[in-house]
């Protein structure tokens, strides 16, 4: 039995400071080998594919489609905005993103999203997914860790999956090797990846908890213990990797942060910068308060702002980089907005609105200044292009190489495709 007593209050604290973060279950000179080994090798299924990397940027509660990305100037709830004309002719969108307008050239906006559910969480876990909630009594995983087991390496030292602001949907069947690592506050990084004992001891004491859990092990077998194992490896692999300065802003400039803004959410998307550049493959950030059955337009035009002035600085920054023809940037948020202003309170807002509405996407092999599907005169009916949540996943995995039709398998050999036999990819929005 492992002689906890015996250390020394300090001792005591590191130890289990360590086991709370996650550090232990590999010893410390092999922990690379062995969790490559129990994870295997993972190569893209097509490497030739434009996207290496995606940024998520995430509008929590649902952007109005029609305050954004698809005006109606003329209709019974147009609101308060005036379109904007953009780089790419004929694309006009609000004129509180003019940063976006400005780079509407590399980008694509899809109109014709309809989708199926209308219920904040059972919305977002489609969107992320392309499964409805419960279908099939299995938890599926996101967008995220399908391109972390699909894309990601192995053998890198950083998690392939990360959000900044909030927890996002996770690995479900897939298991921990693909969850994110959640990163709640970007100004102050990954806390705690510094040991507060030399390397020698650190050693010895990850080697301590690696016997303890094999002589567990050997009496207990179980699935979970294997899991408890691997999310141990990963921590000891960030703490121990030069790479993890990806996480630190500390070392960019005054000048790069001022472009980005001071907002929690800029400092995010600046950090998502920094991770994509580094090598993680997936990165999602998010913006939240978009939620506007209230105040829609002053709350609307604040955060256009926000979004706008990051966002815009993120693409100039990868293009100046080289990063962008290889980084697909999405913007969207589980649904849109009714197209009809309601009548509650006052300063009245928009609710929520699956039946149409839009998202961007832009760089990582996207067709620059190109429209997809059209809404009729009030933004109320997709009249043209209808894609749901399956067809925009399927076209996300296109464009990062991921066959969207091979099946994974969840713990009991079910098999389960990336995106469900619905889906297909908006093949017009792919250059």
């Amino acid at each position: 039995m492992f002689p906890f007593n015996s250390l020394s209050e300090k001792s005591r604290r590191e130890f289990l400071r360590l086991t709370s973060a996650g550090v232990f279950g590999v010893s410390a000179s092999g922990w690379l080998g062995t969790l490559a080994h129990a994870a295997g090798s993972t190569t893209p299924a097509n490497p030739k594919a434009k996207a290496k990397a995606c940024i998520l940027i995430w509008l929590d509660g649902g952007a109005s489609h029609k305050d954004m990305w698809d005006l109606k100037p003329e209709s019974k709830g147009a609101g308060e905005f005036k379109p904007i004309k953009t780089t790419a002719p004929g694309i006009e969108i609000s004129e509180h993103l003019p940063g976006y307008a400005s780079l509407m050239k590399y980008g694509a906006l899809i109109r014709g999203m309809s989708t199926a559910e209308g219920a904040h969480p059972r919305a977002k876990y489609n969107m992320h997914t392309g499964y409805r909630e419960g279908q099939g009594g299995v938890v599926y995983p996101s967008i995220g860790s399908i391109v972390a087991k699909e894309v990601g390496k192995t053998e890198f030292p950083l998690p392939n999956f990360v959000s900044i602001g909030n927890r996002s949907f996770g690995a479900g069947f897939l298991g921990p090797k693909y969850q994110p690592l959640i990163v709640t506050d970007p100004a102050r990084g990954v806390e705690g990846l510094s040991a507060t004992v030399g390397e020698g001891q650190f050693e010895k004491r990850v080697n301590l908890l690696q016997e303890l859990e094999a002589s567990f092990y050997h009496d207990y077998q179980a699935d979970n213990i294997n899991d408890h194992k691997t999310t141990y490896a990963r921590a000891v692999t960030l703490m121990k990797s030069k790479e993890s300065k990806a996480f630190d802003l500390s070392q960019e400039s005054a000048k790069t942060k001022q472009a980005y803004g001071t907002s929690k959410f800029a400092e995010g998307v600046l950090m998502a910068r920094r991770l994509v550049e580094t090598g993680i493959p997936f990165v999602e950030v998010t913006l939240g308060g978009w939620d506007t059955h209230q105040d829609n337009f002053t709350r609307v035009k604040n955060l256009s702002a926000t979004l706008d002035k990051a966002v815009s600085a993120l693409i100039n920054d990868l293009k100046d980089r080289g990063l962008l023809e290889s980084t697909l940037v999405i913007t969207m948020g589980e649904f849109g907005r009714t197209p009809n202003i309601n009548n509650r309170g006052a300063n009245p807002g928009r609710d929520h609105y699956p039946r149409a509405w839009s998202l961007c996407m832009m760089g990582g092999g996207v067709k620059g200044g190109y429209v997809h599907g059209r809404t009729d005169k009030e933004g109320a009916v997709v009249e043209e292009g209808k894609t749901n949540a399956q067809d925009f996943l399927a076209t996300v995995c296109t464009l990062m190489g991921i066959d969207y039709t091979k099946e994974n398998e969840t713990g009991t050999k079910r098999p389960i495709r990336i995106v469900d036999k619905a889906g297909k990819p908006v093949k017009e929005i792919i250059a």
